[in-house]
């Protein structure tokens, strides 16, 4: 990928590390400001306590927290320790990759790739959402992008966007089944949910919208999600994907267990899904 491609290896993957702290301190802004609907262009930086304009210089990923010790300078409020995480996890999935692909243009769609599952993963985790910009934007960027470069490397184009087409239909078909069925079986049994209907409301009829795409347990963004993810990773991917993220789940859903300490306590499950995507991308090895 142009004179990077001749840098030694420790450099290339020195280099996506840093690239990944900068990105990261990027995706923490988009986590933040996202799901408050707020630009995550302008304003610059601020201090969530205080509203007090953050400069450059304390906006240094990772080194900046350690030189503040934690806190904001302006009001002394905690700084939390998701800010710094954030920006290691990404720089350390940036060398991961580059490590694992090189310097080539692949590890460019892996980098976006990466950025947008740690912001759905995050965003779920803390609101349980996943915003339409991220998975429904990365499925549109995914289609087109992803068959491009597969075109580039000497697929046919036809081909190319039919692995991507067929990948998004399978990853989001399969979880809307799920979903659509648990929904079903639940409303046979009588059961009720939080929200779901709502207090004095009755099940939704096949007329509805609300039929299709709204599920006790099972939120369509992380059908969307898994869409875009198949959309990148083609058919097998994302199959491979929704066997780990299936099991990354229950660990999760475990250890929420303990956390809550309720059985039927509810949490996201982007951060399975993400990792069941990250894991694909980075294993040296295919599991079906």
């Amino acid at each position: 990928m142009g004179p990077l491609g001749s840098l030694p290896a420790g450099t290339q993957i020195a280099l996506a590390g840093l690239l990944g702290l900068i990105v990261g301190s990027f995706l923490n802004v988009v986590i933040h400001r996202l799901p408050l609907g707020e630009s995550i262009v302008s304003p610059g930086s601020r201090c969530p306590h205080c509203r007090r304009a953050i400069p450059a210089w304390e906006n240094v990923p990772l080194l900046s927290y350690l030189v503040l010790r934690g806190r904001c300078r302006g009001c002394g409020a905690a700084i939390s320790w998701r800010y710094p995480a954030v920006e290691a996890l990404t720089g350390a999935l940036f060398a991961a990759i580059a490590a694992r692909y090189g310097a080539t243009l692949e590890t460019l769609v892996w980098f976006a790739f990466t950025a947008a599952l740690i912001a759905a993963a995050v965003i779920d985790l803390d609101h349980r959402i996943i915003p339409d910009e991220i998975s429904v934007g990365g499925l549109v960027l995914a289609l087109l992008c992803v068959p491009a470069l597969e075109a580039y490397r000497g697929t046919p184009p036809s081909s190319a966007l039919g692995a991507s087409l067929l990948g998004a239909l399978l990853g989001g078909g399969m979880l809307w089944l799920v979903g659509f069925a648990h929904a079903r079986i639940s409303v046979a049994a009588g059961r009720r949910f939080e929200h779901w209907p709502g207090q004095g409301e009755a099940p939704p009829s096949p007329s509805s919208l609300d039929y299709w795409v709204w599920f006790p347990g099972v939120g369509f963004g992380d059908v969307k999600l898994l869409a875009m993810i198949g959309a990148v990773l083609g058919p097998i991917g994302v199959v491979e994907a929704i066997l780990v993220a299936s099991c990354a789940g229950l660990a999760l859903g475990l250890a929420w267990v303990a956390v809550s300490h309720r059985w039927n306590a509810p949490f996201g499950f982007g951060p399975a899904i993400a990792f069941g995507a990250l894991f694909v991308v980075l294993a040296p090895f295919r599991l079906i």
